[in-house]
């Protein structure tokens, strides 16, 4: 009897341990990463497999050359140049992260890639860093307290606060190297006197996808931070959670200005135009891995969890959409039979960095058919 409920405690100490070995929490070191077995964590492998298969199977139609995928995607834009870097890109990639641990890749995973409009989520939260250092007093804030050039004159300008900014809900009007706010996605209908003439909204009540205006929030960074944004995210993100060294944030050609005596590029928020970030896909895991544990990284609070709770809280103008976070709220893009708890950033092309911090589980994916996204994260989940 005694030899029996020995045999049970042991057996039950096995159990709990193993749980709890599969609920801590990893953060990896730099140049080194953990992997794991799906199994581990009760994942049923094959599923997870056909997951994978699938994403490699569905591989981004647009030309490898993203400068020439660049102009015919955005070639219906009046006046649509390159003005930053572009790079040929690589083949499908991705990793995911149970518990921290890497339990899938697929692909380089080392190459470094543009990745587009993810740009922004990083941008975003370099705003949250600024908040934190009280650079910034409130997001609600007037931007024009703080930006006295002409970035932000006129009647409309003038009421835009980095709520708006930050929620792509501005109606920003004006020019920035040399891209006018009208011209970038211009409406289905009408024409260019059209676009230059419409009525402007009231900051806070529209959505629009514009990068312009982010570029405008990027520039007004680099006027708050007074030094470049890439060295900013290396000092207080990039370089604590061990990110390589093979990264890179551009501006364009023309966005340089002098900042104390220096000229600064300021640098642009997505790769519409060239520029914007170019990095691998364990770089992004780790950023998706800190976001994940609320800003934490091993016992250091490198971005404030407020920050992080209202940078993926729905706006107003948009429920989909935080502070350049995505959110898998009910709207325009929620994807249907999916956790609304999931958030993400999105770019052009395929690149998605996807966090659900209810499962403890980060998605990163590259060159994946954009419109396949939604299928392959079902494709994950029912592997859980």
């Amino acid at each position: 009897m005694k030899k029996n409920i020995r045999n049970l405690i042991l057996l039950l100490f096995v159990v709990v341990t193993k749980i709890v070995i599969a609920q801590q929490t990893y953060f990896p070191e730099r140049g080194n990463w953990e992997e794991k077995l799906p199994s581990t964590f009760n994942i049923n492998t094959t599923a997870l497999q056909e997951a994978i298969q699938y994403a490699q199977n569905n591989e981004y139609s647009g030309a490898k050359d993203l400068r020439q995928a660049i102009l015919k995607g955005f070639q219906r834009e009046p006046y649509h140049t390159i003005l930053g870097p572009t790079k040929k890109r690589g083949t499908p990639a991705g990793i995911i992260l149970k518990n921290g641990y890497i339990i899938a890749k697929w692909g380089d995973v080392a190459r470094v890639d543009m990745t587009f409009s993810v740009t922004k989520s990083y941008l975003s939260t370099l705003a949250g860093l600024a908040i934190d250092e009280k650079l910034i007093n409130s997001v609600d804030d007037f931007v024009s307290s703080y930006i006295w050039d002409t970035t932000f004159d006129g009647k409309h300008n003038k009421t835009i606060r980095w709520r708006h900014l930050l929620t792509q809900s501005s109606d920003w009007s004006g020019q920035l190297w040399g891209g006018y706010d009208w011209a970038d996605r211009p409406p289905a209908t009408g024409d260019i006197d059209d676009w230059k003439h419409r009525k402007l909204h009231e900051p806070g009540t529209v959505f629009e996808y514009n990068d312009v205006r982010v570029n405008v929030l990027a520039y007004s960074l680099l006027n708050i931070w007074r030094k470049p944004l890439p060295q900013v995210l290396k000092e207080k993100i990039m370089d604590p959670i061990g990110a390589s060294t093979t990264w890179r944030w551009y501006g364009y050609k023309n966005s340089w200005v002098p900042i104390d005596g220096i000229n600064m590029q300021s640098v642009s928020g997505g790769g519409h135009s060239g520029g914007g970030l170019f990095i691998n896909t364990l770089d992004h895991a780790r950023f998706g891995l800190l976001f994940l544990h609320n800003g934490m990284w091993k016992n250091q609070q490198l971005l404030s969890e407020n920050w992080i709770k209202e940078a993926t809280t729905p706006s107003k103008a948009n429920p989909n959409y935080g502070f350049m976070w995505w959110l898998n709220q009910k709207g325009n893009r929620h994807w249907q039979g999916l956790p609304e708890h999931i958030y993400y950033a999105a770019g052009f092309g395929g690149n998605f960095i996807i966090v659900d911090k209810k499962n403890n589980i980060v998605i990163i994916t590259r060159w994946l058919e954009p419109d396949k996204i939604d299928e392959f994260v079902s494709k994950i989940y029912a592997s859980l």
